[in-house]
């Protein structure tokens, strides 16, 4: 490509050139890369596709404090760029260098880098021959994998980028909860955008927009489902694929083993397994493990199925209504999985079960179940026996239920156990 080429298209990705940032700042993220800046290492931005990696650094970019000219930011999803190879990244930096002429302390981003083949051994050279702080961004399921790790000889440290968490959904929504006394004050505005975190997820695009939200998620749906993990795994059986898919957005919350699925969808238990692997890498479904001391046992158990996102799950079925109390247990499981929880279920063989257990290191730190309840008498008996069956099991006090709209704590069969709306447990 030629220099004015290269050019044009880095003007404008760059604040230098023409871009402009009106997004929604994400504080917390901010804060992790500024700690993370501290290592020397490469950076590596990982996440699902569409949660807003790109911007968010261009937003840390914003707040870094370097002059203009000492950022970097190259997209190479650009469709601009043509040829993508190890010569032309050389030729980007070699332009940037002399029309900009950065000081020796500058950032370079790399964004969407996967599209170029041997984009390590050129992050590798910035960082060790030009001591250049790098950061790399991506959706595809190759940075989304460990395999990373192995490209960039272990001279990284990465972050994890999720949709928006309910209170980053607030802020996108101009409602910012600074105080318990905001909480109550804004509390019915926070209900009623509650309803809609749960129908069409928290992507941030889709948050922003007002009208054409499912056919977005369609597209985020099909460039998963294609970009990064068909093409990804040269999967041959692209029907199979996206069926098995849609039947584990459609059950989410629920308990599914691999041996039933197939026989249910007609597939080789083989094919289950893999294909389920592929959506775990590409963060599109997680499994959660019954817990138990015995490794074999979580292994032979059935998993429970979640998703990244309850707006895939409900473009995929027109049960919202219905399902509404497994979309809420989803969405909890979404607020543990940003909080870094170890996370399990909890069942025995009298088929009590406790939709969470959080462990932290060797100990059991909470006990956790979800119900779609608006009043005490709403709640069902057998879910506190489950709470409470499991605390001895586990020799843990601290047992938490999420509602709808129900707050307390009460004793029950000489345990305390606390009840909270899911609006409030997730502003904690």
């Amino acid at each position: 490509m030629r220099r004015d080429e290269i050019l044009k298209i880095l003007v404008d990705w760059n604040y230098w050139g023409n871009y402009k940032d009106e997004s929604v700042d994400r504080g917390r993220y901010i804060e992790d890369l500024n700690h993370l800046l501290k290592t020397g290492e490469i950076i590596v931005i990982k996440g699902v596709r569409r949660s807003g990696k790109s911007t968010l650094m261009l937003q840390f970019i914003r707040k870094s404090g370097l002059e203009e000219k000492n950022t970097l930011v190259v997209n190479f999803e650009d469709p601009r760029f043509k040829d993508l190879n190890l010569e032309l990244l050389d030729r980007i930096y070699e332009v940037y260098l002399d029309e900009l002429q950065p000081d020796k302390e500058h950032y370079v981003i790399l964004d969407e880098v996967q599209e170029v083949e041997g984009w390590e051994k050129f992050a590798r050279y910035l960082h060790e021959a030009k001591k250049v702080q790098v950061f790399i961004t991506g959706s595809s399921s190759k940075l989304l994998s460990e395999e990373y790790s192995t490209f960039l000889a272990g001279r990284h440290v990465d972050i994890e980028i999720f949709p928006l968490s309910f209170s980053e959904f607030l802020e996108f929504k101009g409602v910012s909860i600074r105080s318990r006394m905001e909480m109550v004050k804004f509390r019915h505005r926070i209900r009623k955008l509650l309803d809609e975190y749960l129908e069409f997820g928290s992507f941030p695009k889709v948050v922003l927009i007002e009208e054409g939200k499912e056919e977005l998620l369609n597209n985020y749906f099909r460039d998963i489902l294609i970009k990064d993990v068909q093409s990804r795994f040269k999967v041959r059986e692209p029907v199979k694929l996206e069926e098995l898919a849609k039947y584990y957005l459609t059950n989410i919350s629920t308990l599914q083993s691999f041996n039933r699925v197939r026989k249910l969808l007609n597939l080789s238990l083989d094919t289950v397994e893999r294909y389920s692997t592929y959506f775990t890498v590409a963060r599109l479904i997680f499994f959660v493990p019954k817990f138990s001391f015995s490794v074999r046992e979580q292994i032979l158990n059935p998993q429970k199925v979640y998703c990244m996102d309850t707006g895939l799950r409900n473009i995929m079925s027109f049960k919202f209504s219905e399902d509404i109390g497994r979309i809420v247990e989803n969405v909890v499981f979404l607020n543990l999985l940003f909080r870094n929880k170890e996370i399990y279920y909890w069942r025995d063989k009298q088929q009590r079960e406790v939709d969470f257990v959080l462990k932290s290191g060797l100990e059991i730190e909470q006990l956790i179940q979800v119900t779609y309840a608006s009043g005490e008498e709403e709640i069902e008996v057998r879910e506190k026996k489950a709470l409470i069956k499991a605390s001895e099991e586990l020799n843990c006090d601290d047992m938490l239920v999420i509602t709808w709209d129900y707050e307390s704590e009460e004793e029950f069969k000489g345990r305390r156990i606390k009840f909270i709306p899911l609006w409030k447990w997730l502003l904690e």
